[in-house]
């Protein structure tokens, strides 16, 4: 069986073409810039050379199409018809409360996904487009929708509420949701396995540090708690996010700038978290590269960055009462030895202890702490499109 995953953003498709019976890449690719000049898909096919096709992409129902061209192509394609392919996993961003689980796209799941674009206004229309152009393009074949919040419905209560009056949850949904949930559930399943835990009662932290950071904390891959809320802007500083701030924050911006508030969260997301403290760029290795030049703001910005991450370890060791193992994963954390080794410094109180050499390691599964170290710390690459392949293969 060979599924495709898609997923799609505001402006881009990230695709993979997975063989179900041993999991191999059979090719991936990337449509960038959709609906804007410059628009280009960038295809990997499996043991081929990369094949890129600059062309106009006005929505994501070209982009789409294009995918499917490339992916029966005669030179550069992996498949002969696209009959071969048997189902497509899409990556959703929210689902509000109504879908906890990954669910075969009918007509009331579009629905619920429309009705959540303005907690996903960048994501979730994007969502239902790329389904949309599915159907279109191959009636019949069933498309799969896996929530990116999904994970994080496994909190209880006392974790998902907001300590604001009632009825805004009643009326509106407005509670904590998390995101990164599929990466998270991957990575915290892997790493059960990987450190030999308890597959029921292994307690896990996810560190989840790229552009876009997250933290969770599971019990035997169940969700505990995780830093992200009603939407991605709650918890880390990230590339251009904020992180935590205080409500206030907002109010006084507004008033002193005479600004809105969408203007204010525009800020928040846009030009605040490692961009908007070292003045620089919201890319960690541009930051690290001016912090060894000696730019102060660009030293407290990864500071500030290692710090918030410590504290949120911290933070989730109280709330399951104990850790087993803590993994990194994505951009950052599977390939930034000084960034994981500084956040482990602040773990002694845990008895962690991490082998310098064994750190170096970059985007490969590896432990990375020593055989006294009473906290296993990990590095496992996360691996988003077969999390969803999974969940689709399960479901069809």
């Amino acid at each position: 069986m060979k599924i495709l995953v898609l997923n799609c953003g505001s402006s881009s498709l990230k695709y993979q073409l997975i063989d179900m019976d041993n999991e191999a890449v059979l090719a991936k690719g990337l449509c960038e810039r959709i609906g804007i000049e410059g628009s280009k898909l960038t295809h990997k096919p499996e043991g081929k050379d990369k094949y890129e096709v600059e062309s106009p992409m006005p929505d994501h129902k070209v982009a789409v199409q294009m995918v499917m061209d490339a992916l029966v192509d005669p030179v550069h394609g992996v498949i002969a018809d696209t009959k071969e392919i048997s189902a497509v996993g899409h990556r959703v961003l929210h689902a509000g409360q109504v879908y906890s689980d990954s669910i075969v796209v009918n007509e009331d799941v579009k629905r619920v996904i429309r009705e959540c674009f303005d907690l996903g206004p960048l994501h979730n229309p994007a969502n239902l487009i790329g389904i949309e152009a599915c159907e279109a393009a191959m009636p019949g074949v069933p498309n799969v929708a896996v929530f990116d919040t999904a994970f994080g419905q496994g909190m209880e209560e006392k974790a998902y509420m907001y300590a604001i009056p009632r009825e805004y949850y009643e009326k509106y949904g407005i509670r904590r949701y998390g995101f990164h949930g599929t990466s998270h559930s991957f990575v915290s399943k892997e790493a059960l396995k990987f450190g030999e835990l308890d597959p029921k009662a292994g307690k896990v932290i996810v560190c989840h540090l790229g552009n876009g950071a997250s933290i969770s904390a599971s019990i035997g891959g169940k969700c505990v708690d995780t830093s992200m809320g009603l939407t991605p802007l709650e918890g880390l500083i990230m590339g251009t996010r904020s992180g935590d701030v205080d409500p206030a924050v907002i109010q006084s911006i507004c008033n002193k700038e005479g600004k809105t508030v969408n203007e204010v969260l525009d800020i928040l997301n846009k030009k605040s978290g490692i961009l908007g403290m070292s003045g620089i760029s919201s890319d960690f290795r541009d930051v690290q590269k001016a912090q060894g030049e000696g730019d102060h703001n660009a030293h407290v910005a990864i500071e500030a960055f290692i710090y918030r991450v410590a504290k949120y370890i911290g933070a989730y060791v109280a709330a399951m009462n104990g850790v087993d193992a803590i993994a990194f994963t994505a951009g950052v954390g599977e390939n930034d030895k000084p960034i994981r080794g500084a956040v482990c410094s602040y773990l002694g109180y845990l008895g962690v202890e991490i082998d310098d050499e064994k750190n170096k390691v970059r985007g490969e599964r590896a432990m990375i702490s020593t055989p006294a170290s009473k906290v296993k710390v990990m590095v496992i690459p996360t691996n988003e499109e077969l999390a969803i392949a999974r969940e689709t293969l399960a479901l069809v």
